[in-house]
């Protein structure tokens, strides 16, 4: 199979239409016509089957499209190591961190970094551990910091440091004029990140552990960096680190209910096969060097 007909394949089978896909690629659709016999004789089956005006992949497509796109990542992965190696300690660098990461740990590392590689360019994703995993996984990253989940055989993971989730509220609420139950939680309104997310999902599961209902979520947001101030506002409960309360943020406090005390490994995350440039692999290693320090409370 020639690599320009599997590129092709890839830009037919995403728009679903030989006309786009000719338009797009400012081929003939006759062209792309034999690029398509040329794939199905050397595999022996057939790619697409019609669809109203558009066209469908078959199972057998559905195969070969996720085999190209791997593909694709491959020889894009190879000319990008080859020429960051021959350039040194210099290029871009893309990263995924979470909220809490990004803003007490990062700024020490590119403090590092840049006095190390004052060339180097960085693009910075923050964003919840479940989108970071889906870039990370389309090689639009390439290495993610933040909480250790089970990735499956796709990714590597290293611990870097430790943090603890627990529940805060605004330091007036009334929530503090007693000593509070887990099931006193449910008589107050959350926010929260969407169930996706693995620390709202270990919320709700401790909860269902002991009996009790889940969270009434008033808001939802996966604008993590927004909850301390809605929090301060409202008579809303949060769910979040206690790196949070670092430079003692007088306006809320810890809500002790030992039960909803989350211990979370915080990590680095790398694709398994994927190519971490000269920079990424620096970045890595000052997080290891440096992860557990940087991240004390």
């Amino acid at each position: 199979m020639d690599l320009r007909d599997l590129k092709y394949f890839e830009v037919i089978a995403t728009e679903g239409n030989l006309g786009r896909a000719a338009e797009r690629l400012h081929r003939t659709q006759p062209a792309l016509t034999k690029c398509i016999d040329r794939l199905e004789e050397a595999i022996g089956t057939r790619l697409f089957a019609k669809d109203g005006r558009g066209m469908r992949l078959t199972a057998a497509g559905h195969i070969l499209l996720r085999r190209t796109r791997q593909l694709t990542i491959m020889v894009d992965e190879s000319a990008r190591e080859i020429q960051d190696y021959a350039a040194g300690l210099q290029g871009e660098v893309r990263l995924g961190c979470v909220p809490t990461v990004a803003q007490y740990l990062m700024p020490a590392v590119f403090e590092q970094l840049l006095a190390e590689a004052p060339e180097v360019s960085v693009k910075l994703a923050v964003a919840t551990n479940d989108s970071l995993l889906a870039s990370l996984r389309d090689a639009e990253i390439d290495l993610v910091i933040g909480p250790m989940i089970d990735t499956g055989p796709d990714f590597e993971c290293e611990q870097i440091a430790e943090d603890t989730v627990v529940v805060m509220a605004r330091e007036d609420h009334p929530i503090f004029g007693s000593p509070c139950t887990l099931a006193d939680l449910l008589e107050y309104k959350w926010m929260l990140p969407a169930a996706t997310v693995a620390t709202r999902q270990w919320l709700d599961q401790t909860f269902e552990r002991n009996g009790l209902a889940r969270p009434h979520v008033q808001i939802e947001s996966n604008v993590l960096t927004l909850t301390l101030q809605i929090l301060e506002k409202t008579p809303l409960l949060g769910f979040v680190t206690r790196y949070n309360l670092v430079g003692g943020r007088a306006n809320v406090r810890e809500v002790a209910v030992p039960e909803t005390h989350m211990k979370r490994r915080l990590g680095l995350t790398y694709r398994r096969n994927g190519y971490l440039s000269p920079v990424a692999t620096r970045v890595a290693d000052i997080l290891r060097e440096r992860g557990k320090d940087l991240l004390s409370v």
